[in-house]
């Protein structure tokens, strides 16, 4: 039976395993929260407390999914427990961000664009993907893009009144639905490229208040106000994703992985949540 070891059992990593449980798999998630794995259970998932010991879950997995954010000092997982780099699989997937790529002032970058990242985010990103690609095993790096989906996406402040539409001139982002992410794993599960790396977003990048736009006209609501960057007020977090433009492109997952995106633009992406959320 396949097993998918999960470390760090997030909003994606969820998303798989909604592909791979009709399939007859084993997934077994780590998470800090006894709450939360009571909610993993509910799902199918065997939950794993972390910090913990994941020398028997390690025994079990012939497939590994990394998906918790890495610090100054790379993957919290492979600094605590070094001895995952001796498991026996046949997968290891990490999930990083684009924001590896630094700064392109809206330029388009691929995966074979030099990793310069702006951000210490996005260093200890770097960091963490050597490490995984150091330790020997079939790592897969996946690149991911902004992430939407059912619970997360723009309706939410567009319908309370709190959105605003910040104007930077030449900014531009790329996006990914949590189903595309599933899919290009699943994709790669099924065609495994130990060394490779993909980037995970739609066909379009575009300018924030852009997809703001559209939000509001799904919703039947007026247009967000405009505001110039340099006057929005705005949290540090926030702040520094708007010091990065880049467009990303994805022909890879398309080319070796066969990948056929459910949402290839942000349009039909909103448009399906419109209806689930």
């Amino acid at each position: 039976m396949n097993t998918l070891l999960s470390l760090g059992h997030g909003y994606s990593a969820q998303a798989l395993a909604r592909v791979l449980l009709p399939q007859g798999w084993s997934v077994i998630g780590t998470t800090r929260s006894p709450a939360k794995a009571d909610t993993l259970r509910q799902s199918g998932v065997e939950p794993l407390l972390w910090p913990g010991d994941l020398g028997p879950a390690l025994a079990r997995a012939t497939h590994i999914l990394v998906s918790a954010g890495p610090d100054a000092a790379g993957d919290p997982f492979l600094v605590a427990q070094p001895g995952i780099a001796q498991a026996a699989v046949q997968w290891l997937g990490y999930l990083s961000t684009t924001g590896v790529y630094g700064d392109h002032q809206g330029a388009w970058v691929d995966e074979t664009t030099p990793l310069t990242p702006a951000s210490p985010r996005g260093a200890h990103r770097v960091l963490a993907e050597q490490q995984w690609l150091e330790t020997g095993l079939p790592v897969h790096i996946f690149r991911l893009a902004g992430i939407y989906g059912p619970g997360r996406g723009p309706f939410e402040k567009v319908h309370d009144g709190s959105a605003r539409r910040i104007i930077k001139p030449g900014q531009f982002f790329s996006r990914t639905h949590v189903d595309d992410i599933a899919q290009v794993l699943a994709a790669s599960i099924a065609r495994p490229n130990p060394g490779a790396a993909y980037n995970v977003c739609d066909d379009e990048p575009a300018p924030p208040e852009d997809v703001l736009s559209l939000a509001a006209a799904l919703l039947g609501l007026p247009e967000p106000p405009a505001l110039p960057f340099d006057q929005a007020e705005m949290t540090p977090m926030a702040r520094s994703f708007y010091s990065e433009s880049k467009r990303v492109r994805n022909d890879r997952i398309k080319d070796e992985l066969g990948v056929k995106l459910l949402y290839p633009t942000y349009r039909e992406g909103l448009a399906a949540l419109i209806v689930t959320d």
